[in-house]
């Protein structure tokens, strides 16, 4: 029923392989030893209150409501909860619609979130976003391609694999459509707050949170550099937060140290955030005198952004990622963004880990 995905089965045990990573966009911090669990920035980070859960800690931090909120094994589960609930329609039992359902999703984009849909049993639509618009979220490009079947419309924001942030007003106008026809618009926020914050919390991007049927999900894998941690969320109206719970009996995943460790970094968000935004800012300044110092790249460095998404004037994605792989330098191939052309450079590790890793890339581009 679910087709593979592509992109994870090539990923998986490479960044942990690779000498150099620049294939990871997440802002990874230090892992436990082979014996601990705790992250060690977690194990400097003051007690938690109480009586504060992680749906009450995510809620404060979007200002919406504990019953908004719906905590989960990160934001691949998010992803596939709200996928799940958005497809299934307001009432399991109601056959009047005998439609085949249809999830509309963004191109070039990330794979699982069309893979995942498709597993749930929708037909996939695709709507562009060109590189010649910069990669934009365009809401009347999703008007012309939404139908009357279509269950929900799946962006990102910060795009993946571009690195475009789209505004809250665009977002609305884009909820707006998918609302007009009786869709949700599901938001894929992982990469939001890289950049400068709108507000002072951790997640002080852009967002979609609150706008009408509309789903954001997010996680501590990203931004923060939790992944090992495994907790994501999905923020919507109580309604739907209650049918992606129902479906969430299906699919159980979160461990109780999981959630103590994600109560830990949540009540720091603060303090973490202005760490995190600190590396995105050394790490976006790489990036960006990086490529314009060559002649043979083309592609934009979003403001705010460590990663992006290149072309090579002489050498499709796959010939510099296995010429890279060969100098054990990780990059990520555009095959898996709906672009063969392309690649995607991620500076998500320490600045001075991923300058080296720069420096060696570089040689091999000269040999292309």
């Amino acid at each position: 029923m679910f087709p593979d995905i592509a992109y994870l089965d090539w990923i998986s045990g490479r960044p942990e392989a690779a000498t150099h990573d620049l294939g990871s966009s997440d802002l990874r911090r230090a892992v436990p030893d082979a014996n601990g669990v705790v992250p060690p920035r977690i194990a400097d980070l003051p007690e938690p209150p109480e009586r504060a859960d992680v749906e009450t800690l995510v809620a404060d931090a979007y200002d919406v409501e504990p019953e908004n909120v719906l905590v989960t094994a990160g934001a691949t589960h998010a992803n596939f909860l709200a996928l799940a609930a958005a497809i299934e329609g307001e009432e399991v039992n109601d056959e009047s619609d005998e439609r085949d359902p249809r999830v509309l999703v963004e191109e070039p984009g990330y794979e699982p979130l069309v893979a995942t849909p498709e597993g749930l049993g929708a037909t996939i639509d695709r709507f562009r976003r060109p590189d010649e618009d910069g990669y934009a979220l365009d809401p009347n490009r999703i008007a012309a391609a939404v139908t009357d079947d279509v269950r929900c419309v799946v962006v990102t924001n910060r795009h993946n694999p571009s690195g475009n942030r789209t505004d809250r007003g665009t977002i609305a106008e884009a909820s707006r459509v998918a609302a007009d026809r009786g869709a949700h618009l599901l938001v894929d926020e992982v990469y939001a707050p890289f950049g400068e914050a709108d507000d002072a919390s951790a997640f002080g991007g852009p967002t979609a949170v609150g706008l009408p049927n509309t789903v954001v999900t997010n996680s501590l894998t990203k931004f923060l550099g939790f992944g090992g941690i495994r907790v994501g969320w999905l923020v919507a109206d109580s309604r739907f937060v209650e049918r992606a719970r129902s479906v969430m009996h299906h699919v159980p995943a979160i461990s109780e140290p999981s959630v103590a460790l994600a109560r830990r970094a949540l009540s720091s968000d603060t303090e973490l955030a202005e760490e995190s935004r600190a590396r995105v800012a050394a790490n976006r300044g790489l990036l960006a005198t990086f490529v314009a110092e060559r002649d043979d790249l083309s592609g934009a460095v979003c403001p705010g952004c460590t990663y992006g998404f290149f072309a090579h004037e002489s050498a499709d994605g796959d010939e510099v990622s296995e010429a890279a792989w060969e100098e054990d330098v990780l990059i990520v191939p555009g095959r898996f963004f709906d672009d063969s052309d392309r690649f995607r450079l991620s500076l998500g590790h320490e600045t001075e880990t991923v300058e080296e890793g720069l420096a060696i890339f570089g040689t091999v581009l000269d040999r292309l």
